[in-house]
């Protein structure tokens, strides 16, 4: 009896492998990777963090919570949220977050894009590679959501992906043209945005073509 190949077997089109998306995979093979540049830049966009008063970021679509230790090591205050309990309780098993719960500093919030309830009083927006994975029916509602959520001074980091990329036939995901993505964002000065438009393989095996929005935006 021989066993199959997995090396050697066909890879579904790119379509029905996201639709098959396998987030425990995902996560496993995210592990350890530092926090994405987007936040990074935007988090450098402001002033030293006062410890007596740190300000407040919401992690939108946490995952694993990547991004979420690169906020509190810089001494932030966060609200983490996702709806895969997975991820969630990777996020809380770093050793990192565990400290920032017990000292009320992270608090973790498992729920979907259209059932979150964002907190008040947040600086930062951060969704890394998250929102696209909202589904269109819902979409105007939360973006006009977080959008609310950013202040005056504040900035929003985060990725949309854009008309061109392969898993735009997928019906329950939202993906924007050039130009949608830039008119969310006529209350913001645009700090960073970079257009990605390439073919790659994606972290589930196999090829796609990416058309990803990275952006960091000030509101103005």
């Amino acid at each position: 009896m021989t066993t199959a190949d997995p090396t050697n077997q066909p890879q579904l089109p790119p379509h029905e492998a996201a639709e098959r998306r396998d987030w425990p995979a995902y996560f496993d093979r995210m592990e350890g990777k530092p926090a994405r540049e987007t936040l990074v830049t935007a988090l450098d966009g402001f002033e030293t963090v006062d410890p007596d008063g740190p300000p407040l970021a919401l992690d939108v679509g946490c995952g694993a919570g990547r991004d979420a230790a690169e906020m509190l090591e810089r001494g932030w205050r966060v609200w983490a949220q996702d709806s895969n309990p997975d991820g969630i309780a990777r996020l809380r098993a770093r050793p990192e977050c565990a400290a920032a719960i017990a000292a009320g500093r992270l608090e973790v919030a498992q729920a979907s894009f259209e059932s979150m309830v964002l907190p008040q009083g947040a600086t930062l927006v951060n969704a890394s590679f998250s929102l696209p994975f909202c589904p269109p029916g819902a979409w105007a509602a939360v973006w006009a959501k977080l959008d609310a959520a950013v202040p005056i001074g504040g900035r929003f980091s985060g990725q949309f992906f854009g008309d061109r990329d392969d898993w735009s036939v997928l019906e329950d995901r939202t993906h924007l043209t050039r130009a949608q993505v830039l008119d969310l964002f006529s209350d913001y000065v645009l700090e960073s945005f970079r257009e990605e438009d390439r073919p790659s393989t994606c972290t589930l095996g196999g090829h796609k073509h990416w058309h990803v929005f990275h952006v960091v935006a000030r509101k103005r």
